[in-house]
């Protein structure tokens, strides 16, 4: 006999005199209640939580909201999907992440992207780095990130977020996951921001 199967055993007997524990029905994937708030709310609600900015805006209003959120930026990463797909009268020289060095997007003043998918019960964004997301360092390196994510890409909870991330078929993409600005503590819990990515993240939620 193996350790292994001796320890095993020991537990197994052990655990002998206790109640057969009843199966839990449970399917990978299906919604995660969100308590008294719809998905919106809830992660309008986390998402602060973390410290973000969170505005929600019908889709003709997403525009003037990006606008907003850039506030004094002034070149400013969004890929031609961006721009094309969430017009903005925002007054900045729009850059191409693919085009810039790492050197030249540590200079720039903020980044616009889309979202993947949203996470009600955790407030976080999951970014694919598809169209309208540009290359993985565009969300890392500038001080500010404006992530804007429709109503109808939130989902209740991490096991629905694997779930749609499997349907869209991007799970073999470079996966980001935000959940807030950046921001770690020392041992003395003193927060820091900024450390690992953008020190301010503004999502605009678009019903």
């Amino acid at each position: 006999m193996s350790a292994r199967d001796e320890i095993l055993g020991r537990v197994r007997s052990a655990l002998a005199d206790r109640p057969e524990l009843p199966e839990v029905p449970w399917e990978y994937g299906r919604p995660v209640s969100t308590g008294d708030l719809d998905l919106v709310d809830r992660f309008v609600e986390r998402v602060t939580d973390y410290r973000a900015r969170v505005d929600v805006v019908d889709r003709d209003e997403a525009g003037d909201a990006i606008a907003t959120a850039l506030g004094d930026a002034r070149h400013v990463v969004g890929d031609r999907t961006l721009r094309e797909s969430w017009p903005s009268d925002a007054e900045v020289e729009w850059l191409d992440a693919a085009d810039l060095t790492s050197t030249e997007l540590d200079r720039v003043d903020a980044v616009v992207t889309t979202a993947t998918i949203g996470i009600a019960n955790t407030g976080t964004l999951v970014l694919d780095h598809g169209r309208g997301q540009g290359r993985r360092a565009a969300s890392l390196v500038p001080d500010v990130h404006v992530c804007l994510v429709s109503a109808d890409q939130i989902v209740s909870d991490v096991p629905e977020a694997v779930a749609r991330i499997t349907e869209l078929g991007a799970q073999t993409h470079p996966l980001t996951w935000i959940s807030g600005p950046s921001a770690t503590s020392d041992i003395e819990l003193s927060r820091v921001e900024g450390v690992h990515g953008p020190r301010t993240l503004h999502v605009i939620v678009v019903r």
